[in-house]
């Protein structure tokens, strides 16, 4: 019972870290990378796909982007999705490609990015600790239940405290790359 339930816990506190890791790569700092495009969603004959689908991605400078859609007839739609979005980027169509250049990031923006990136690692933080109060919910059930020992219990509260401080220090080891990276110039 207790193993299955630390199991658990430590896959979704796993879950969890790992989401606020895709959140931080969608967050833009100087320099272009294609999982800034993951959370556009394109209208693409009526539907929304998703941009990743649609195009394949290119970085040939620090600050170009080069988006080869697969289906001539998306571009417009690319663009428009691109344009509408928050990235700050005006798309240039040539025909074949889109051409985005990354404006450099004035020292507000990069400070409102960082403000974004520690309210999403205070999400993840809070997301952990969600699981950990969960699982030792269920564990105290299982003691009310006596179907385990108030020591047993401990030991189970132990080892989720163990996990829940590893996977906060990763969210917070995160935040802190992606704060450098923002205000690296």
């Amino acid at each position: 019972m207790i193993p299955e339930i630390i199991k658990d816990a430590e896959h979704k506190m796993a879950v969890a870290v790992d989401h606020a890791r895709e959140e931080f790569a969608a967050i833009r700092t100087g320099r272009a990378h294609p999982a800034m495009f993951n959370k556009l969603m394109v209208d693409y004959y009526g539907a929304p796909t998703p941009l990743q689908q649609l195009a394949t991605f290119q970085v040939p400078e620090a600050r170009t982007v080069l988006i080869t859609p697969f289906d001539r007839g998306a571009m417009h739609g690319i663009e428009k999705a691109i344009r509408d979005s928050d990235l700050g980027v005006n798309p240039a169509n040539d025909g074949n490609v889109i051409r985005l250049v990354m404006p450099q990031l004035t020292e507000e923006r990069r400070r409102e990015y960082i403000k974004v990136t520690r309210h999403k690692a205070e999400e993840a933080r809070v997301a952990v600790r969600n699981v950990r109060r969960h699982s030792i919910e269920a564990v105290n059930k299982l003691v009310k239940d006596k179907e385990i020992s108030e020591d047993d219990a401990r030991g189970a509260e132990k080892q989720l405290d163990a996990a829940t401080k590893r996977h906060i220090d990763s969210v917070d080891e995160l935040l802190k790359a992606k704060e450098a990276e923002l205000l690296e110039v």
